[in-house]
This record gives C-alpha cells, sequence and structure tokens, in this order.
C-alpha cells in the first residue's frame, strides 16, 4: 500500500485536528517551510496540490476578468440590510469558487475581504473599503458579508474570509513608517470590535495584518496578534514582512525580520509575488541561525493546513457542497438581479426640497450633466465590469433625456506648432492643424486630457517616455494618465505627469515626452478654448425640466490606496458648474457618485442625492431612485442611509494620524458640531411618524436586558422604507462618554397608512467601556438616555434606562499605574511595550481619583535621560516628587510627602522623548534611594 493509500489525513470521518497532525507529520520541515508563502509549493508523493492565499473579493471577484460588480462595500453598509450583504457575499463566493473551477491555479479560495477598519476619517484613500465609521455597524455588515463569503455548512468553507487589515490602519501617506497609536479606550472600545464581531460568530476564518505600526510596533510584530487573532489563519500584507528589515528598520536583516513575523503570529508571507525562493530562504536561514525552530514552523503550519481541509482539498468532491460550483454562476442573471437590488438600496437621499422635487414624473425631460452622467467607473479592487449600465442610459429609458459630459475642450499649443494626437500614438508637439482634448478636472490641481479623436486618455509610462493618448481613463496600480500644471508666463502653462514627477518636454522628434525635471526645460503650451463645458451644461438644463447632475470622484484619483484625499471639497471647476446649472434651472438634482463623504458646501440644489460607485447596475438603480419606481412601474423608495458623518469642512477633523477619537472628539460617537449630514442620515419618499417608546424594564442588571418597542407609521401617500434607530447615551460616568451611540436598527417598509412595532433588544452588556483603572470592560451603574430615530442627529422620541452595574473604585496607588491608563493627557503617545512617551517638555498624563494612604515613596519605571515630576491636582500643581530616569530602562524611587485622601496624580515630563511605564507609591520600608 503507498504512503498516499494509508493516510489518515485523506479520512473525512477524522477529526479535523487528527487529520492535520497526522498530515503535518507526514511532511518534511522543507516542505512545511513552503507552505509559508502566499503561492504554497505541492507535495507530489502526498497528493497535496499547489495552494495560493489572495483573492480579492471586496465586492466581486476582482482581477480575473469580467465577474459581477457589486456596489463598493461602504455602498452596500449604505443599505443598512444585513441580509442584502450576506446574499452578496454568498453571490461573490459562488463566482470565487466558479473561477476557481476553471482556472484553480489562478483563482485562490483564501479570499480577502471583508475590510473591518472602521471608517474614522474620510479624507482616507480607501474609504470605499471599509464599512462604517461606527464598529459596531461595521461589524455586523462585516460578518454578514463575510458569512455569505464562508457559507453555512457547519464544517465545508465556500471560500475563507480573510478580515483586513489588523490593526488601527487610517491612512495611506506613509503608511508603512507610521503608528498608529491607540489609548486603551480607543484600542477596545474602538478598533477591536469590528474584528472580534465577524471571528466570534465564526464568519471569518484569517485576518491580515497591516503596513502601519500600531502603538510604535510595526503590526506584524504585534502582541495583539496573539492576543486576538490566534484562533485564525493570519497572513502578511504585500511586502509587508520585508519592510520590517527594508523601509521600517526595525530589524538588521531578513531573517531576522521574518523570524519575528513567524513568532508573532504570521503565518503566511505575502512576498515577490509567485517567487517563494526569496521568502524560503530567509526563513531557512532563520532555522540555521536558531532564531526559529521547527515548533514555530509547526503552529504556523496547522492553520494554514486547517484553513485548506475545510476549504475540501483533501475530501471527495462530492462531499463538499460547494466543490460543484462552475463558470456558469458567474454574471448569472439572479447575480445581475441581485446587483440592481444591491445598488438601489445603497442610494442615499439626503436632501429633498421645493415641491419636493423627487420622486420625477413620468415625462419629465431630463437634462444629464456631468462626467460622471454616462460613466460607470472601476476601483482598484473591483472586477472587470460584464457590462455597465450608466446613469444617462438609464434615465434615457425612462423618457426624453439629453446629456453632456460638461468639461472642457481644448487645444493645445506649443513653440513648434499644435499638439497633435494621432490615433493611439505618440503626441506630437509640431503639428499644423491641433487635436481637440478634453480636460478632466478631478479637483487639487489633478486633470487628465482626453483625445477627443479617440476618446482616450493620455498618458506617459516612465521617466523621458513619450505622451500616448491610448488609456481607457485613469486605471492599475501606478496611475499614468494624470497631470497638473503650473504657469509659464503670458498666459501659457507647463503640464507636470504626477508618476512620473517630471515636466512635459517637446524634443527635437517632435514628440511630448515626460522628460524634463525642471520646468526650465519644459514647454510651455498655449491653451485656447474650443467648448465651454459650463456653457453646454447651463444651455441644456435650461432647455429641461429637470437637470441631473452627476458628479463624484474617480475611484483611481486624488483618494485610493497609496494616496489620502487632500480634502472633501468638490473640485472647483464641478462646484462652479453646479451652481451655473442651478441659476439656470432651479430644478436641478445633484446625485453625487463618490468613494467618500464630501463636504458640499451650500449650493442650495433642492435635492441631493449619494451613492459609493455602484457597479454594473449603478445607473439603473439611480433612476430607479430618481422616478421613484422600476421600469416595470414597481414602486421603489430611497432605503440608504449614510454610515459616516458628512462634515462641513475638512477643518471638522482632527489631524489624519490622530487616531484618539475621543480626546479629538472625532466620529459621529463624540463629535460636538453640526454636521452637514449626520451618520445614519437618509430621506424617504414616505413620511413616517413615532410613537408609544415602551421599555420591558426601566431598570435592569449588569447581565439584563430591556426591550425597546416603538410604533412607527408610514403617515406618507406611498410606500416608503425607514431604518429605524436605537441610540444610547451615559448621562453620568467616570469617564468621558460618546454623545451617543448606536445600539441596533430595524429595517422596515410600510405601505401608506401602515403601522409597525418594532422591537430592538438592549443587553446591558453592550454598554459596557473599558476601565483603564482596572484593564477590563465595566458597565457602570448609571441611566441611560435610550433614544429611536431616523438618525444621530434626530432623536424622535427618548426615554430613561437605570443600569445597575458597578462603581469604578478609586485608584489604588500601591498597584502599578500603566503610564498608558491614563485619564487624560497632552503630547504624549502610547508607544511598545505599554509605555508612554512624551513628544515635548511638559507634557503630562493625568490619574484621576488616586487614593493615597500611607504611601513614603513612589517607584517609576522608564527610560530618558530626563526628569518627570509628579505633581498633585493639576500639571502645575504640587510636586510629590521628581525623579531622574536612565538612558537605558529601570526603576528609579523617589520619596514622597504625607498625602492623604483621594486626589489627582500628574505625570509631567520634563522634556521630549522621555518613555514611562508604570509608578507604584510604596510603603517607607520599600524606599531603596533616588
Amino acid at each position: 500500500m503507498s504512503e498516499l493509500q494509508r493516510t489518515d489525513f485523506r479520512d473525512p470521518e477524522q477529526a479535523l485536528s487528527s487529520r492535520v497532525e497526522d498530515l503535518l507529520g507526514r511532511l518534511t520541515l522543507t516542505e512545511k517551510v513552503a507552505l509559508l508563502h502566499q503561492h504554497q509549493a505541492p507535495v507530489p508523493r502526498l497528493g497535496v496540490e499547489r495552494f495560493r492565499t489572495g483573492q480579492e473579493a471586496l465586492h466581486g471577484v476582482a482581477w480575473l476578468g469580467p465577474a459581477t460588480v457589486f456596489p463598493q462595500a461602504v455602498g452596500l453598509a449604505s443599505s443598512w440590510d444585513p441580509d442584502l450583504v450576506r446574499r452578496v457575499g454568498e453571490a461573490v463566493g459562488d463566482e470565487v469558487r466558479g473561477h476557481h473551477h476553471k482556472d484553480p491555479e489562478r483563482a485562490g479560495l483564501n479570499v480577502w475581504a471583508p475590510v473591518v477598519n472602521p471608517l474614522r476619517d474620510p479624507r482616507w484613500g480607501r474609504n470605499e473599503e471599509g464599512y462604517a465609521e461606527d464598529p459596531w455597524l461595521t461589524g455586523v455588515i462585516a460578518t454578514a458579508y463575510a458569512q455569505g463569503l464562508r457559507g453555512d455548512h457547519p464544517f465545508y468553507l465556500r471560500t475563507a474570509p480573510t478580515l483586513k487589515h489588523f490593526l488601527g490602519y487610517n491612512n495611506e501617506t506613509d503608511r508603512a513608517l507610521t503608528s498608529s497609536n491607540l489609548p486603551p479606550r480607543v484600542l477596545h472600545d474602538y478598533e477591536l470590535p469590528a474584528f472580534r464581531a465577524p471571528l466570534a460568530a465564526g464568519a471569518a476564518v484569517a485576518a491580515m495584518a497591516s503596513y502601519n505600526l500600531v502603538n510604535g510596533v510595526p503590526a506584524h510584530l504585534s502582541p495583539l496578534i496573539d492576543a486576538e487573532l490566534r484562533d485564525v489563519l493570519v497572513v502578511g500584507d504585500a511586502a509587508a514582512v520585508s519592510n520590517l528589515a527594508r523601509d521600517q528598520r526595525v530589524l538588521p536583516d531578513h531573517a531576522e525580520g521574518f523570524a519575528a513575523a513567524l513568532r508573532a503570529g504570521v503565518d503566511c508571507m505575502t512576498e515577490d509575488g509567485e517567487d517563494s525562493a526569496p521568502t524560503l530562504r530567509h526563513l531557512t536561514e532563520a532555522l540555521d541561525r536558531g532564531l526559529i525552530d521547527e515548533s514555530h514552523v509547526d503552529a504556523a503550519v496547522r492553520r494554514i493546513l486547517s484553513v485548506r481541509f475545510r476549504l475540501g482539498e483533501f475530501d471527495p468532491p462530492e462531499r463538499n457542497p460547494y466543490a460543484a460550483i462552475t463558470v456558469d454562476v458567474i454574471n448569472c442573471a439572479a447575480h445581475q438581479a441581485l446587483a440592481r437590488e444591491a445598488a438601489r438600496a445603497s442610494v442615499v437621499l439626503l436632501r429633498n426640497e421645493c415641491g419636493p422635487i423627487l420622486p420625477l414624473t413620468a415625462g419629465t425631460r431630463v437634462a444629464v450633466i456631468g462626467p460622471l452622467g454616462d460613466a460607470v467607473h472601476e476601483d482598484w479592487y473591483s472586477g472587470s465590469l460584464p457590462y455597465q449600465v450608466t446613469p444617462y442610459r438609464a434615465i434615457a429609458e425612462r423618457g426624453p433625456a439629453t446629456f453632456t459630459e460638461a468639461v472642457d475642450r481644448i487645444a493645445l499649443q506649443t513653440p513648434g506648432g499644435y499638439v497633435s494626437a494621432p490615433d493611439g500614438g505618440p503626441l506630437r508637439g509640431d503639428a499644423d492643424t491641433p487635436s481637440h482634448f478634453d480636460v478632466h478636472d478631478y479637483g487639487y490641481g489633478v486633470i487628465a486630457l482626453r483625445a477627443a479623436g479617440n476618446e482616450r486618455f493620455a498618458a506617459a509610462f516612465e521617466p523621458g517616455g513619450p505622451l500616448v493618448s491610448d488609456q481607457p481613463g485613469p486605471n492599475g496600480w501606478e496611475v499614468h494618465e494624470t497631470f497638473t500644471t503650473a504657469d509659464a508666463g503670458d498666459g501659457r502653462l507647463h503640464l507636470r505627469h504626477r508618476q512620473t514627477g517630471r515636466w512635459i518636454a517637446l524634443g527635437e522628434d517632435g514628440l511630448l515626452r515626460a522628460s524634463a525635471e525642471t520646468t526650465a526645460d519644459a514647454v510651455p503650451l498655449t491653451v485656447d478654448l474650443i467648448i465651454d463645458g459650463t456653457g453646454v451644461a447651463v444651455a441644456a438644463a435650461a432647455d429641461a425640466d429637470v437637470a441631473v447632475v452627476v458628479l463624484g470622484n474617480h475611484p483611481m484619483v486624488n483618494g485610493r490606496e497609496t494616496e489620502d484625499r487632500p480634502g472633501l471639497a468638490l473640485p472647483a471647476a464641478a462646484a462652479a458648474m453646479l451652481h451655473a446649472v442651478h441659476a439656470a434651472n432651479p430644478r436641478t438634482v445633484l446625485a453625487l457618485t463618490s468613494s467618500y463623504p464630501y463636504a458640499i458646501g451650500e449650493t442650495g440644489v433642492p435635492a441631493v442625492l449619494w451613492s459609493a460607485h455602484g457597479g454594473q447596475e449603478h445607473g439603473t438603480a439611480l433612476a430607479d431612485v430618481l422616478f421613484g419606481a422600476d421600469t416595470g412601474g414597481r414602486p421603489v423608495d430611497p432605503a440608504g442611509r449614510l454610515t459616516q458623518t458628512w462634515y462641513r469642512s475638512e477643518a471638522d477633523l482632527p489631524d489624519l494620524l490622530d487616531y484618539d477619537i475621543v480626546a479629538t472628539d472625532a466620529t459621529y460617537l463624540y463629535y460636538r458640531g453640526t454636521p452637514q449630514f449626520p451618520f445614519g442620515h437618509g430621506l424617504s419618499y414616505a413620511r413616517f411618524t413615532y410613537r408609544d417608546l415602551r421599555l420591558s424594564a426601566t431598570s435592569i442588571g449588569a447581565d439584563g436586558t430591556a426591550e425597546v418597542f416603538a410604533e412607527v407609521t408610514n403617515a406618507g401617500d406611498r410606500a416608503g422604507v425607514e431604518v429605524v434607530q436605537l441610540y444610547t447615551h451615559q448621562q453620568r460616568s467616570r469617564v468621558k462618554q460618546p454623545l451617543r451611540v448606536l445600539r441596533g436598527f430595524a429595517r422596515i417598509r410600510l405601505e401608506p397608512g401602515e403601522s409597525a412595532r418594532v422591537t430592538l433588544p438592549l443587553r446591558a452588556a453592550d454598554l459596557a467601556f473599558w476601565d483603564v483603572t482596572r484593564g477590563r470592560p465595566v458597565v457602570e451603574t448609571a441611566r441611560h438616555t435610550v433614544a429611536i430615530g431616523r438618525s444621530s442627529a434626530d432623536p424622535v422620541l427618548t426615554t430613561t434606562l437605570t443600569v445597575r452595574g458597578e462603581r469604578i473604585p478609586d485608584r489604588d496607588p500601591s498597584a502599578p499605574l500603566r503610564a498608558v491608563d491614563n485619564d487624560d493627557y497632552d503630547s504624549v503617545l502610547p508607544t511598545h511595550h505599554d509605555m508612554l512617551t512624551s513628544t515635548r517638555a511638559d507634557a503630562w498624563a493625568a490619574f484621576e481619583h488616586v487614593n493615597f494612604q500611607d504611601h513614603a515613596g513612589v517607584r517609576v519605571r522608564g527610560a530618558g535621560p530626563g526628569t518627570v515630576t509628579l505633581r498633585l491636582d493639576d500639571p502645575a500643581g504640587p510636586v510629590l516628587a521628581t525623579v531622574e530616569l536612565p538612558g537605558s530602562p529601570g526603576d528609579v524611587t523617589a520619596p514622597v510627602p504625607p498625602v492623604g485622601g483621594v486626589r489627582d496624580l500628574f505625570l509631567v515630563y520634563g522634556a521630549a522623548g522621555i518613555t514611562v511605564s508604570d509608578m507604584t507609591f510604596t510603603a517607607a520600608e520599600e524606599i531603596s534611594g533616588g
């Protein structure tokens, strides 16, 4: 009998752990190491096939050709419909299986989705990949999507969902070098819950570590991996493990970097594309040097093999319900219908005045205006669109409609002649007659030029390379199609190619090239306006009953992976065009299509809708909502609700790199201003009334649950969808509490005059927050305002719930007071090993309600060199002790005068760069010196 025939790992009746251990025991160390790379080598002698981690499936199957393209993730979440999101996940998972059936080498079954980083700041370049700024809602939607991807079989996985990106990842600029500094409450109450929910539900079986540092430690080395992710497979992000010894320089060489990541819990390295040789070389060297041993390799391989077993790799296909899925599911009719449903459900009606203006009536003459009016864009993680329904195409199917892109058309002239764009060939600067170019203005000085002759965008692909008009638009990992300008004098301009950083020059051969390092060698360009885009838009609007202006972003420009947004404003040219159109036709509708919120200002436009980039059925969805009915005449109500705060300006936001939402009053949880549109906002064409808010109990214990009841009635004259939202606010607390917190919601559809009794559970345990004094969650004894309403800023009905929890005791200074567990601070940051480091002199951290007894000394653990001063009551209050910390980490003790009672303690730093771990107050006999 051959070794393959007698292996127990092939027996599906055996326990998973037994099968994994059997296969693990039959692998050589070399074979096991080869499983630690993204592209895992086969083991022919055991019948083990090739395997790869990492199939992108964020809102459809990406990078494998045509597949159903659903709305972006932030759009899916805007439906506030977990069942819909789960069904989308099922469809995407089936299409992954279909692609895998067609090409198992290219289409892996370990999918890298969903993204569960809370959308803390709308300037994050990858905003469209997340779900919500609220961690609980993020967890609900992520669990639904992951459950769909995973499937509902108790053992077999449809696909293996991977949560991204662990942890504290919300900025792109210098993302591998910046540290996301998370105080304990932000870590436990905001960042971790979104990951914990899908893991606790068993919906996700893997997680990906992020590029950034967390409290000064690279995420790929964070102890939080072991603390939070040890039951799941952990994969590294692309090239991130190499960063440890390269860009981050926290370790001297790759052998040490790869060994440290493996010890920290990164099981599979995503490095060097399909070339596993460098990774295997680094890990083998680490083994030879004793940096890791076989037990570290075995621990990682166990988690890798567990996922592979559950994907059905080693079992007869008839046992696995997902093995029979074929290519027939890809963009099938059912998935197209689901794409329409999802896109429609994600549209949010932000404003509807003047009549109201929406829904439009049949026969309305519509002028569709704007660069997104006849376009559907893919983003970096989209699949290839199998077809696309644009807004104009869908609106034109409903009645009379016109379209204008509303962009300027220009001609360009150099000192040597006109700029011409031969079809698909290099641009010349010495022509006798000009070609025309349409200018796409993306804001913040970024433009693209599309040749009018072939409708292809100009691009350069390397420094010194010629400009060629052969691209469909901005696309790819490196965007080659965008430019900025500079004044060249005499009304002329210079053109700079963004990707290469070179200025456009005119070569001796007459070709325009991205070759000049400075404007001194760049060619000055004279711009002749051929068509005024705004003028054409105004004329179209004036000749229509309604103008629908479709604006937004291009997903590859001014905010995407590797690039954060410069701000929140609409491009100035687009805003000016919108203003002119509205002046020409007061019945103007703004339809925003974007990956993120905009600060649209006081446009005065009576109706505003928003959706994320909606995929192949985007136009259908938008038209359905605009007209309040689908093409079959069935009523459609705008059902989407915002999952992010829409601020009036970026001035309302803290620094992008400041992750402390509590201290900075960030997100809807703490923001004290008046937003442009609040979290949870979204209008209906129906009118809903609320009444009779009741609680099943007005007082509950820390382990109790109160049912929240309210009656909702459709008081309008048409059917509608309402998202009933439940918020709470703790009225008194030892700590700063959120102003409001989403605790539940119900999505209901009511006919005119119909009422529904909504019941939402409210568990006292969900009211817990992280107690820094004891390092655990706590439910305080307190009264909570309970609000039912339409958004976070619209509490229609309120009542009060009393929770009998516990009182947080005064701090005991005899136990170590960890510096990071402070109650308030100024100019200090949490860093590695739970240290607290000053960023300037006179930085401080406060510890409230310290119960001093007969303490005669204090022991401070930290490193300087520098002085820290302990003061009472205030950063400039009475001095309790002064301690000189050495240059290397250590303990220093100092006497303290008698202090009685409960006082506030302040740790004040004498200089920048001083680090404190903890403080312990001691009795007299424990003092060992100054």
